[in-house]
């Protein structure tokens, strides 16, 4: 432990460097000389403030900036341990997802590629589970310098995440009230879906019904399906909810709107089976564009948001910590299926 003292005061001489600089870059030398190691404690507070004499809180704020970065790690009762000697890490990430669904790796290799390759990210997928949510907040809560989460649609989940200190948070995807002022770039459903539909209404007139896939319990916002029911109504559209899709079921002149990529897939191979021309004899509506919806079946029409922009935005809010409270448009892109 002396030797890591000496590295400290070694920096005393560099005008530069203020006390607390000089503890956090005192350290990381000591890791880079291999004076500490992965699992070595690091001294208590108390015992930092007598052997240098800088005041506690340098001390605290100094530790504070080494657990942000990932670099140690305090243990309930137990102080301060050296948990990774990669010194040239900036910052630790928490990115929690729904899952990894074809969008949502649209937002993740973004987000990545924006932080760089000084930042480290650990993910986590909760998968609209509250009891997996939870659980996850517990193991990641105090450990990383930034918390980057997709929340759900839960009545304990603003009580779960208002434990975050919200200095280091920002929401993503879905947007969930908490207390605070707090960070957030998401997507609005209700409005959105509503103005896709009626942008849409002359050509679904052009068609029979149009069928809307929708399982119970599903973790399918319930804006869209509210949304959906109103414009059945507001203008006098046929229409229909169904659990699922049964492979082989399409028939001609009917839109079907899911948004189940494995659903339309199957879709699109029963009309080729049953050679329906998508666009004229049936029409497929999508949710949630990415690259392969302008390829397969002449192009798929969606109404999405942006997750690739999303991915970029979350990540400038991590490195500049500059607020951002967002709501990024739904822009319906008509292709050949409708």
């Amino acid at each position: 432990m002396r030797n890591m003292y000496e590295k400290i005061q070694e920096l005393a001489d560099i005008p530069s460097f203020s006390k607390h600089e000089q503890l956090v870059k005192g350290i990381m030398n000591a890791i880079d000389e291999k004076l500490l190691s992965v699992g070595d404690a690091l001294p208590s507070v108390n015992a930092m403030n007598k052997e240098l004499g800088f005041a506690k809180e340098t001390i605290v704020k100094a530790y504070s900036e080494l657990k942000n970065r990932g670099i140690i790690e305090s243990r309930n009762r137990l102080g301060f341990y050296i948990v990774n000697e990669d010194t040239e890490q900036t910052l630790r990430v928490a990115l929690m997802m729904y899952g990894y669904d074809t969008f949502q790796e649209l937002f993740y290799k973004n987000f990545r590629k924006g932080l760089g390759d000084k930042v480290h990210l650990d993910v986590f997928f909760h998968h609209g589970n509250i009891e997996v949510f939870e659980t996850m907040l517990e193991i990641v809560r105090g450990k990383y310098g930034m918390y980057v989460i997709s929340p759900i649609p839960h009545p304990k989940t603003a009580t779960l995440l208002e434990t975050i200190p919200l200095s280091k948070f920002i929401m993503f995807d879905r947007f969930e009230p908490m207390k605070g002022d707090f960070s957030y770039i998401t997507q609005e459903f209700g409005q959105s879906s509503y103005q896709a539909f009626l942008t849409l209404t002359d050509t679904i007139r052009q068609f029979d019904e149009i069928i809307f896939f929708h399982p119970p319990n599903s973790l399918i916002p319930i804006e869209i399906l509210k949304s959906f029911k109103q414009f059945l109504k507001d203008f006098d559209i046929k229409g229909g909810i169904r659990a699922e899709y049964t492979a082989g079921s399409i028939e001609k002149d009917k839109v079907y709107f899911t948004l189940d990529n494995t659903e339309l897939y199957m879709m699109i191979k029963d009309a080729k089976v049953k050679n329906l021309v998508l666009g004229k004899d049936v029409g497929l509506l999508s949710h949630n564009d990415e690259p392969v919806k302008e390829l397969i079946g002449d192009g798929i029409t969606t109404f999405s948001t942006d997750f690739a922009l999303m991915g970029q935005k979350a990540a400038e809010y991590v490195l500049s910590r500059g607020k951002i409270q967002e709501t990024l448009p739904t822009i319906l892109i008509r292709r050949n299926s409708l």
